[in-house]
């Protein structure tokens, strides 16, 4: 199992994240309620996985994730959007983020993702 860092301007939405994560039998070491708080916490932490919402103050998830990849080729970042935000994960792929899950978060969804990531190590 793997170290994750949650990366949302809604706190509601960090714990919901948080809680399916942990039942997964993955860490959660971290919270970021921006971008720029998560690129401060990535270097930090130095997870095994980010989470990162894509629209945020401060700084939006797609520059998060590009500063992200800046900082490690590798980061395994999986981008959460609301419905309607399509052309904003097509973005954030090409930015470098290896998966998407669509708002409100369905727990076999972000089963499916995580087991992707983390069996790509």
């Amino acid at each position: 199992m793997g170290t994750v860092l949650i990366t949302d301007d809604s706190l509601v939405m960090r714990m919901q994240l948080k809680s399916m994560v942990t039942k997964l039998g993955h860490e959660v070491v971290g919270e970021a309620e921006n971008g720029l708080v998560a690129i401060r916490k990535y270097k930090e932490l130095k997870p095994d996985l980010v989470t990162m919402d894509i629209t945020m103050p401060e700084m939006s998830g797609i520059e998060a994730v590009k500063e992200i990849i800046n900082i490690n080729p590798n980061a395994k970042i999986v981008m959460c959007s609301a419905m309607g935000q399509q052309s904003m994960i097509l973005d954030a792929i090409q930015a470098g983020a290896k998966d998407f899950i669509v708002k409100p978060f369905d727990p076999p969804r972000v089963q499916q993702s995580l087991l992707k990531i983390f069996d790509s190590k």
